[in-house]
This record gives C-alpha cells, structure tokens and sequence, in this order.
C-alpha cells in the first residue's frame, strides 16, 4: 500500500537496547534514511507508541509497526534497495531459524544475563550478579555452536551479503563478546568469529552498534 513511498520514517527506540540496534542496522542496510526518536521504557516519563511499553517502533508516514522480526521484513519490503533475505528456499529457511534462534536461546543468556550483568551493571556501579554472568556463559555456549554450524554451512551468516539473519543476530554476539570470557568464548568457534569479524567491519553495524 505504501511501497516505495518517500514518508518520513521514525524509529521509536533507544541505541543501547539490543533490538533497536537490531533495527537500525536492517534499516542502514537498505539504505533508508530515518530519525532516531529516544524512547527508553526503563526512564521516568510517558510511555512511547508501543502497546506494551517496550521497543523498538518503526513508524514510516502514518504506519506504525512494532516487533523487531516484523519490522525488519517491513524494511526489506517496503523500501528499494539491495534485498536483505536470501534468494532461494534453503537460505529463507536458514534466516529465519538463525532469527528465532537469536530470539529464544541466544538473547536471554548472551545478553540479558552475561552481558547485562557483566558489562552494563558491573560498569555503572549497580548491583550486579556474578551467577547471572556464570549461568549466561553456560547457556550460550551450546547456542554458539549450533550458529557457527550454521555459519559454516554457508547458507546464512557466510560473510558474502548482510541478511535480516545478520541483524538480528551481530547486536546479540557483539554485545556478549564485551564480556572478555564470552570473546574468548566466540573465539573459539572459528566460523562464527570470522562472521562476527565480517559484520562487524560492515556500515550497518558500525552505525548501528559502533563498537
């Protein structure tokens, strides 16, 4: 209904959070240009246009859209530019298993436990939990194994184009790699660490994450 349309476009979210990171750098890969508007739920003040007061929100003219899986396929539909999903079944496949994998096994542990704790809290001076950090790297290393399978295989994550898969994903293993044991960690699985190192090095991440 609006493909293509020049309206402007808004992305409600906060560059710390992992998932407007994740956001950004789909959006920087298209080359869409857009406003970063701060809304941070965990500040005192009004709530942003999410339902749920969390973020990101994509809003693009009078179409608003939240869920960052949802938003980043909007973008690679609703813009011109290079296309940010494989172009054959197996590849499709493969981005959206590397995109809910990232959501269910790899977000809780690699950030929300070993980095939030060992990184964020531990660097701001707040109350931070040393089992959180221990936990994390415990859970995360067989999610990083089953994702440098992937990246070997080479269907995804293969260091040749940037997918939805590599936005979804680089935000989460940058993130968990501040961690000194979690770079240790990713080190040691060799194709997952040279894509880490690929991504890295690209425009969409070091605008997007800027580690």
């Amino acid at each position: 209904m609006r493909d293509g349309a020049v309206d402007q476009v808004t992305l409600c979210g906060f560059q710390e959070s992992i998932y407007t990171q994740v956001v950004m750098m789909a959006l920087v890969a298209k080359g869409v240009a857009f406003d970063l508007k701060r809304d941070n739920p965990f500040e005192a003040g009004p709530s942003g246009p999410h339902p749920f007061a969390r973020v990101p929100v994509l809003q693009h003219g009078d179409f608003a859209i939240y869920e960052t899986a949802a938003i980043t396929r909007y973008v690679d539909r609703a813009f011109v530019g290079i296309s940010l999903v494989p172009g054959d079944s197996a590849g499709l496949a493969r981005m959206d298993q590397v995109i809910a994998i990232a959501d269910n096994y790899a977000y809780w542990p690699m950030v929300r436990r070993a980095y939030a704790h060992g990184v964020v809290r531990k660097q701001a001076g707040i109350d931070w939990d040393k089992s959180q950090v221990k936990d994390g790297l415990q859970a995360a290393e067989p999610v990083l194994k089953v994702l440098d399978e992937m990246a070997r295989e080479g269907e995804v994550l293969n260091g040749l184009r940037i997918s939805l898969a590599d936005c979804q994903l680089a935000p989460m293993v940058a993130a968990f790699a501040q961690l000194p044991k979690g770079r240790k960690m990713v080190a040691q699985f060799s194709a997952l660490s040279c894509w880490l190192e690929w991504v890295s090095q690209s425009r969409a991440f070091r605008q997007a994450v800027g580690i």
